[in-house]
């Protein structure tokens, strides 16, 4: 039974890793009641490894156009942002290990995305350069080191106080996600290289929910307004501060 529960866990981590929702803590309370063998932090972490080849897959050409140089607006902004999520992730990581400290900025992130939905829907729009943007998202994306912050939810709403469509939004949030991904896998792998091999099933299970719920995810927000889609994904953030209460009382 024991491959079934981690394939359940792995179909889980694809569909919430593209939420503003923690996936870490959705896996990590899951792991913590069906794989108590396993520490359930480092599993959720190493589950990120499916979802990142999903992301490398389905943005393929996107990532080709940044790496040939074709899409500069692109490739510079991945270029300012990496290494300030980076510098800001690796400093927070050493001094800051409390889950509702995370918690409550995923908190405040839904009541921003709500704040944004509110002022688009009255036409009000800011205006950042995209290089300024770029080490804000990078500073937002830093900041989900901390247990029980979405990455996703971070840099949402960093990218929704410029210029996008919900459709850019998505696109470029969920590509930033590869280098800190892989990073983040490669710093376990030699803490614990066991813990890969325990989780094939999971892997490959994350990696096919993953695609299949990024792609209906990249179609509705091509059919969604600015708005709607920033005050949706507000909710969703607020619903990820309840779950992330309730791993803390059942723990």
């Amino acid at each position: 039974m024991l491959e079934i529960e981690k394939v359940l866990i792995g179909i889980l981590q694809g569909i919430f890793e593209w939420l503003p929702i923690s996936s870490e803590g959705i896996v990590a309370l899951l792991s913590n009641f069906l794989l108590k063998e396993i520490n359930p932090i480092d599993f959720a972490i190493v589950l990120h490894l499916g979802t990142l080849f999903a992301v490398l897959i389905y943005f393929f050409k996107d990532f080709l156009n940044v790496l040939l140089y074709k899409d500069r607006f692109l490739f510079w902004f991945l270029a300012i942002s990496t290494p300030v999520s980076l510098i800001v992730g690796f400093i927070l990581y050493k001094i800051v290990n409390y889950f509702i400290f995370g918690n409550i900025l995923l908190l405040l992130t839904g009541f921003g995305l709500i704040f944004t939905s509110l002022l688009q829907k009255r036409k009000l729009k800011m205006k950042i350069h995209h290089h300024k943007l770029a080490i804000l998202v990078g500073i937002l994306q830093g900041f989900s080191v901390i247990p029980g912050f979405s990455r996703s939810a971070s840099t949402i709403f960093g990218l929704s106080l410029g210029q996008f469509s919900p459709y850019e939004i998505l696109k470029i949030s969920y590509m930033m996600s590869v280098p800190l991904v892989f990073l983040s896998s490669l710093y376990l792998y030699f803490k614990n290289p066991q813990l890969f091999s325990f989780s094939i099933e999971a892997l490959f299970s994350s990696f096919l929910s993953g695609i299949l719920t990024l792609h209906f995810l990249m179609r509705i927000s091509q059919r969604l307004n600015f708005s709607k889609f920033t005050f949706i994904f507000g909710l969703l953030c607020i619903v990820g501060f309840l779950i992330t209460l309730f791993y803390f009382y059942v723990n």
